[in-house]
């Protein structure tokens, strides 16, 4: 059974779990959901489209650097009549002194993780085709937040988990005078696990807007010391290290 390794980097990341109309989180950590989404825009799925097969998948994040978060104010409804205005859940129309909506949407800025997905050869191989040529553009959590490169680093990989703790380059400067680094590592564990450390309601069971489904799925963040060697920096080091390494991959996987 081989893997996939998937790197979510950009200017801005977004991973919802609990949005509600003004109020837009975000995760500090790509959720299930969100990925699982990626790989079905990938392929083109319609969001009516079964998502069974994809419970065969695992997913472990590496984070690479968390980011920094940040808090966009939108206005929506401002200076329009009355009736071009958002409707209310009633139906209606909002007063006039009033049809202006604030909302905050929640980003994580210049972050970057590394993602090993674990699952079936066919199904694996399927989606590593559908990332290399998408037939949806793919963004990371929103559609404002699109990838900085792409998405697939390398595919086939025999064990994915392993790859992150002893080969994937880690974008962040090296240590000095230090051996190994710290790492935050996110795994995906039975929901009656003691050791969980929190649960999170983003395992897809629909995606049809009339009909969104979810169920929990329980996480733990266990922070691991990694070789500083992995550690490429940031820029033209950083590309260079994540090119070979995904050459070298593509060249085995061949």
């Amino acid at each position: 059974m081989a893997g996939l390794i998937l790197r979510l980097a950009g200017p801005l990341q977004s991973w919802g779990e609990h949005s509600t109309f003004q109020e837009r989180d975000t995760q500090p950590y790509p959720t299930r959901s969100g990925i699982l989404g990626l790989l079905a825009a990938a392929q083109g799925r319609s969001r009516a489209s079964e998502l069974t097969d994809f419970l065969q998948l695992r997913l472990t994040v590496r984070v690479d650097r968390p980011g920094v978060f940040l808090t966009d104010f939108h206005t929506v409804g401002g200076g329009l009549p009355r009736h071009q205005t958002i409707p209310t859940a009633e139906g209606g129309r909002r007063p006039e002194k009033a049809t202006t909506l604030v909302s905050r949407r929640h980003y994580l800025a210049d972050a970057a993780f590394t993602v090993a997905v674990e699952g079936p050869d066919e199904l694996t191989g399927k989606l590593a085709a559908a990332l290399r040529h998408p037939v949806w553009p793919l963004y990371l959590g929103r559609r404002s937040c699109p990838p900085a490169e792409p998405i697939l680093l390398a595919a086939g990989v025999a064990d994915p988990v392993a790859a992150l703790k002893q080969a994937v380059p880690l974008s962040r400067a090296r240590p000095r005078e230090q051996s190994t680094v710290a790492v935050d590592f996110v795994y995906e564990t039975d929901i009656r696990d003691p050791h969980a450390r929190t649960h999170l309601l983003d395992v897809p069971v629909s995606f049809d807007p009339l009909r969104r489904t979810y169920r929990p799925r329980a996480i733990k963040v266990r922070t691991e010391q990694l070789p500083a060697e992995l550690c490429c920096g940031r820029g033209v080091d950083q590309m260079k290290a994540l090119a070979t390494y995904a050459t070298r991959i593509s060249q085995e996987e061949e």
